[in-house]
């Protein structure tokens, strides 16, 4: 992945080509940050049941509603350049970050990116990834929207399954205190001008944020927050973490 670049080739990147092996789609397991053995739908305008658990109390089989969005309903161009500014929390180990990710240059600044990575790493495994330049330039449009730090659910997961977003680096669950998520889901939504991910998760309590070959794709997803899911399994050989929230 190219850390370098000006502000108009990352712009430009905005627009993708599309790919017959795009993932239409939820992030391949991303609401299994919400919760355990959910099924993720594929296509447009789908509703798809979760099979229901033994447990009683689980009974009532949760939806997961999704659709593909039309190009009709996308930004004709991108939005102008964000500051650039931008402030993360970690939720998993309470550490953060307040870089600026671009130089005077416009050109990306490769040590703040490097200390937004290591916010963003592997809450299980504590690895590292480059995570794609171009969601941080979406989360500083969210950034200088909402004036408050992004606190960071889930970033690069180190896991078995190779489908995620979150798992190529591309992804970011988060919330931003004193805000309602369907407010930062709209506002993330507002910025598409073609080849991002937005999940709703009313719950759990945050907003998924990805880029993505096309088609650009939207979901809400009302499981419950389940973070020691076992299809979150990191690879083997790797020793998974317990977490508690």
């Amino acid at each position: 992945m190219l850390r370098f670049g000006s502000l108009t080739l990352a712009f430009s990147l905005a627009i993708l080509v599309r790919s017959p092996n795009a993932q239409a789609g939820p992030d391949g397991d991303d609401a299994d940050e919400a919760a355990a053995g959910e099924t993720s739908p594929a296509g447009p305008l789908k509703d798809v049941k979760a099979a229901a658990t033994p447990d009683a109390k689980s009974r009532k089989r949760k939806k997961v509603a999704g659709y593909a969005v039309p190009e009709s309903k996308l930004r004709m161009e991108p939005p102008a350049a964000p500051s650039g500014h931008l402030r993360v929390v970690s939720l998993a180990t309470h550490e953060e970050a307040d870089v600026q990710i671009f130089n005077p240059d416009g050109s990306y600044n490769v040590q703040s990116l490097h200390e937004v990575d290591h916010i963003l790493r592997c809450k299980r495994t504590d690895t590292e990834k480059p995570i794609e330049p171009r969601l941080y330039i979406i989360l500083s449009h969210v950034y200088d929207h909402f004036g408050k730090p992004l606190e960071i659910v889930s970033g690069y997961r180190n896991q078995r399954r190779q489908t995620s977003f979150h798992y190529k680096g591309s992804a970011s669950d988060i919330r931003i205190p004193g805000v309602q998520p369907k407010k930062v889901r709209d506002f993330a939504d507002s910025l598409d001008a073609g080849g991002m991910g937005v999940g709703l998760y009313p719950r759990a309590g945050f907003v998924h944020i990805d880029v993505r070959p096309l088609p650009s794709y939207r979901w809400t997803d009302n499981a419950r927050p389940n973070p020691n899911s076992p299809d979150k399994r990191p690879p083997r050989g790797w020793k998974r973490k317990k977490l508690q929230s």
